[in-house]
């Protein structure tokens, strides 16, 4: 069924935090994201959007760059329910960009969901039941923030906690996280901040505080220093700067127990269903998680909750304002039954 009058379109929008967010990299007050739009002659618009991360090397500006390259392929393919085929001919007419390419992905499910009238997880089959609750993130900040954005997170529901470390004062973070929220789930981040033995002591020690695991305690140009951590940890290890692409799957599965993907390190939604697959049959655990973003694209990554071990898709949460709204997320909990809305759910608020 080929498209006909298909329209495409892009814009970008610098959305500002609710918080100053801090990671061992450094610390921001805004984001910036790039929405795609791709309309079809009966009106139907799907939507979705691009949240790069300079550490892979994109920017908003890169994104807005390479798109009318990959809006030119949607185009050409003239048929939007062609979606294998669409993220194959963007991969192979823009290598990198994930980002750029997985905004594109994003409206064209979206679209072919809505022109399908039905909600994207039920187009690919799931069952809205088998949901998870999303982390919310505790950035890294002096100790009194952190305890006071601890405070607004049990105030508005979350029941899971990540906490960002990184410093010379992790222990003492965690002491303070733990003596607010004593009963949530936790974990930490420390975004390759430590080296592969002061991981291991930063982890024996951190056991003490009831922690569900460790996201990504060595950098990723370490794999031996990942294995090091990951042989003598007391606590699940998570592979995340280590795990970009569907390649990177076996090179982690001896190094960790659970391999956390992202849309915009993978390209599109297609290749995401694959790295989940393919993580699973090497024996690993899945998590999904996410950049700062709008739920114009956090709403996608939401329908893949149903397959997923953890999710981590608080990126629209941490927003001041989003001019999107996506699926409900009632106290955390990713509710894909009650969307009421076919597509991806994200909508122009």
């Amino acid at each position: 069924m080929a498209d006909t009058d298909l329209e495409t379109r892009f814009e970008r929008h610098a959305l500002p935090l609710e918080y100053p967010f801090g990671i061992s990299r450094g610390t921001r007050s805004e984001t910036e994201v790039v929405t795609v739009h791709v309309e079809d002659g009966d009106g139907n618009v799907g939507i979705g959007a691009a949240g790069p991360s300079a550490h892979y090397g994109e920017t908003a500006a890169t994104v807005e760059a390479v798109l009318p390259d990959l809006l030119a392929v949607v185009e050409d393919v003239g048929d939007t329910h062609q979606l294998e085929r669409i993220e194959r001919r963007m991969r192979e007419t823009v290598e990198r960009n994930p980002a750029a390419r997985t905004a594109v992905s994003i409206a064209c499910h979206d679209l072919v969901a809505k022109r399908l009238e039905v909600p994207l997880y039920r187009y690919w089959g799931l069952d809205p039941a088998e949901t998870l609750e999303t982390s919310y993130t505790i950035g890294l900040d002096d100790l009194e923030t952190m305890r006071e954005k601890t405070e607004t997170a049990l105030e508005r529901g979350y029941g899971r906690l990540k906490v960002k470390l990184g410093t010379d004062r992790d222990i003492e973070i965690v002491e303070t996280i733990r003596d607010v929220a004593p009963e949530v789930d936790l974990f930490v981040d420390a975004n390759e901040a430590w080296t592969p033995r002061e991981a291991v002591a930063r982890i024996e020690r951190l056991a003490e505080y009831d922690l569900e695991f460790v996201e990504q305690p060595v950098p990723a140009e370490n794999p031996e220093g990942l294995r090091f951590v990951y042989e003598r940890s007391p606590l699940p290890i998570a592979a995340d700067e280590s795990c970009v692409t569907l390649e990177d799957v076996p090179r982690i599965a001896d190094r960790c127990d659970i391999a956390n993907l992202k849309l915009m390190k993978c390209g599109g939604l297609r290749e995401a269903r694959r790295m989940i697959s393919t993580a699973r049959a090497h024996g690993l655990e899945v998590m999904l998680g996410c950049m700062t973003e709008s739920d114009a694209s956090i709403a996608a990554a939401c329908h893949l909750a149903p397959l997923l071990d953890y999710a981590d898709l608080d990126g629209a949460l941490l927003l001041a304002e989003d001019p999107y709204d996506g699926v409900p997320m009632p106290d955390g909990r990713i509710d894909l039954a009650g969307l009421e809305r076919s597509g991806t759910g994200a909508r122009l608020e």
